[in-house]
């Protein structure tokens, strides 16, 4: 096959091209040239988390890869055969374990046999979406395209060590079902995580309460905010200290919709409770079924999809918008978007109808 090539530096110019271009080429067998590598990031070129997504992939596929260093502005790729079994892989820094997973997973879902993964790294970031939203937004979603994965969490791991250990169980499918997500969503209660390591436990209890407190003044009667406060000794507890809160609201259907804040020095458990209570209601008066994080990840799902998918999101983001264009771009898809960035929009698309070869 000739070589795809991809510019880094379009749109919002970082990782999510190199991931899913990585990942399509992958599926695809497609060799792959990306340059200009995160060019609108400061440092440019490839981190760890980028290094960790490429070499995970590059194993699942047998691939052989050029370019691959810390700091590296272009990246080949020529993938070989998909792979099944079990993995493992170290990220090395507090990198993100969810923006690895986002890559790997839709690759796995076209392995011959089931692949587990033990992934190494950071587990709650702040430029990325926290394990537990994996766990129950990300995952949930997916299972109505037929696709069934399971994430647990070990270890958490926070900045600037990391160590954090995820465990990932990926089912292959023969083919992904389409998606119509475009119906108004009736929330039927609202979860949530209040969690801290190595902190004093009035922390996370102040984040749960502050963020309890504005949902219910905001009508919503049916909020349970869970508490979790390790400290050294526990299995689960990180290297680091840090803390947050992960919010999300059961739209039925087994269908969710999530917001989180990561906690910081010098900010107030109650900031960071009411920013993610806030981020979760001003969704939620969009009257979408999918939080503007889902819909950046679920445009290389709906890509590959047979059939039109179809989902109205509360923001149109540039991160979906540079997705879009990289699927367009290597798959040849077509996409219909009915809004403007940063507004409430409706995607379309017709996938290709990928068949896993093996099944």
């Amino acid at each position: 096959m000739s070589e795809v090539k991809v510019n880094g530096s379009i749109l919002e110019g970082g990782g999510q091209i190199l991931r899913v271009s990585t990942a399509l080429s992958a599926l695809t067998g497609k060799p792959l040239k990306v340059f200009n590598v995160r060019a609108k990031r400061s440092p440019p070129g490839l981190r760890m988390q980028h290094l960790t997504a490429i070499k995970a992939l590059a194993e699942l596929v047998d691939a052989k890869v050029k370019g691959l260093n810390v700091g590296s502005k272009e990246i080949e790729f020529y993938p070989r055969t998909i792979k099944g079994g079990n993995f493992n892989f170290d990220v090395g820094t507090a990198g993100s374990i969810t923006l690895v997973l986002q890559a790997l997973t839709p690759v796995a879902a076209y392995a011959p046999q089931k692949v587990f993964v033990e992934i190494k790294g950071g587990t709650n970031n702040k430029w990325a979406p926290p394990i537990e939203y994996m766990q129950h937004v990300f995952f949930p979603v997916l299972k109505k395209m037929g696709f069934e994965g399971s994430v647990s969490l070990v270890r958490r791991g926070f900045y600037p060590k990391g160590g954090g250990i995820v465990r990932a169980y990926l089912n292959p499918v023969k083919s992904l079902k389409p998606l119509n997500l475009t119906d108004k969503p009736k929330v039927e209660k609202v979860w949530g995580l209040a969690y801290s390591c190595r902190l004093p436990e009035h922390i996370p209890k102040r984040m749960a309460k502050t963020a309890e407190r504005i949902l219910v003044d905001s009508g919503f009667r049916d909020v349970q905010i869970e508490v979790e406060s390790l400290q050294s000794g526990h299995a689960k507890c990180s290297l680091d200290p840090g803390c947050g809160i992960v919010l999300v609201a059961m739209l039925g259907d087994g269908l969710r919709m999530g917001s989180d804040c990561l906690g910081e020095i010098g900010k107030p458990a109650e900031k960071v409770g009411e920013e993610a209570a806030l981020s979760l209601l001003q969704q939620l008066k969009e009257e979408a079924l999918v939080d503007f994080h889902l819909a950046d990840q679920l445009i290389i799902w709906v890509s590959l999809a047979e059939g039109t998918s179809s989902f109205y999101t509360s923001r149109l983001t540039l991160h979906t918008l540079t997705s879009i264009e990289v699927c367009k771009q290597i798959l040849g898809v077509n996409f219909r978007v009915e809004g403007e960035e940063g507004k409430p929009t409706t995607i379309s698309c017709r996938g290709i109808g990928l068949k896993n070869k093996f099944l």
